[in-house]
């Protein structure tokens, strides 16, 4: 038992190497997730949208070589679409035999020994939800005119889903919970944040200096703590933004640090991302405005310190 832990601990460290290569930051999430899959745990990532969850999932089944199956949690994930159905054609002519099944991603996951990643669980039937917590419970699955079907070694299942949207979303019981490994997923540093959207944005960054980049970061984790929003932008409104800036700077002629061009940037990347809580009379532009003039405005067009000017034509109306 000795040498099994011992081989084990030495085939982490390299493993948990290749994947801080794919995953920007998340060295313990990472581990966590390593560790409770290894332990044949279930687990549920909470946290909200756009921090990585299903990137960090994706990265371990391809580094472990599990396979990987994806459900997108909604109201419409009927437990027959989540473990399958018989074909009704061949039904007529070969009646219900098992392979006249056509497998849902349950079904594929089990028989596999694959992850079964549920996005938004919190989105789903109820009905459907108790399919997964009895195959949790039990390692098996019942399925009417086809029989048992039983987890093959490796099968585990992850869900995913975001505690702070609650519309179209139910309270997840306490089944759950029991069952399942929790781990909270929130929001990156402001380094690994300005590292995700450089990665991201690859050749297009070129444009844009890292310092413009870091403060485009700054300006959408602003929307997070803002008294006026309910929900602020994830890393992706500063990924959009950053290239649709370098787009728009050839676009008007511009450099991409041009006040017109970094707020109208910003603007149409991020006024959709915001939710504004009850009550706000301003709009998410104008929000949005103040935050890119307080972050924005330390900097002058060439980079330097100083007040920015207004942008030109930015927030005007379509004529």
């Amino acid at each position: 038992m000795a040498s099994t832990s011992a081989a084990s601990s030495s085939s982490t460290d390299p493993l948990l190497d290749r994947l801080g290569r794919r995953v920007v930051g998340r060295r313990r999430e990472l581990e966590l997730v390593v560790a409770a899959l290894a332990a044949g745990r279930h687990i549920l990532l909470e946290g909200p949208p756009g921090t990585g969850k299903s990137t960090l999932l994706r990265a371990v089944a391809d580094e472990l070589r599990i396979g990987f199956e994806f459900v997108e949690g909604n109201a419409e994930l009927t437990p027959a679409r989540l473990v399958g159905h018989f074909d009704p054609a061949r039904v007529m002519t070969d009646g219900y035999a098992p392979d006249v099944f056509v497998d849902g991603p349950l079904v594929s996951a089990l028989h596999d020994g694959s992850l079964l990643y549920v996005e938004e669980i919190n989105r789903i039937p109820e009905e459907t939800l108790n399919v997964l917590i009895t195959v949790m419970s039990e390692a098996e699955l019942h399925v009417p005119r086809l029989g048992r079907v039983v987890a093959s070694p490796g099968f585990r299942l992850v869900a995913a889903m975001n505690p702070f949207d609650a519309v179209g979303t139910a309270r997840i019981s306490s089944a759950v919970y029991d069952r399942t490994c929790r781990l909270l997923v929130d929001y990156q540093s402001a380094e690994d944040e300005a590292a995700i959207v450089e990665q991201s944005v690859g050749p297009g960054a070129s444009a844009l200096d890292e310092t413009w980049m870091a403060t485009m970061v700054e300006l959408v984790r602003r929307t997070r703590s803002h008294p006026e929003v309910r929900i602020g932008s994830s890393v992706r409104g500063a990924i959009d933004a950053t290239a649709v800036a370098a787009s728009l700077a050839e676009v008007r002629g511009l450099p991409a640090s041009n006040p017109s061009v970094g707020l109208d940037a910003a603007l149409i990347a991020l006024s959709g991302r915001v939710r504004l809580r009850e009550g706000v009379t301003r709009t998410s532009e104008e929000i949005i405005t103040e935050l890119w003039s307080e972050v924005f405005g330390r900097r002058t067009e060439g980079g330097g310190q100083g007040k920015a000017g207004a942008p030109t034509g930015a927030t005007s109306s379509p004529s």
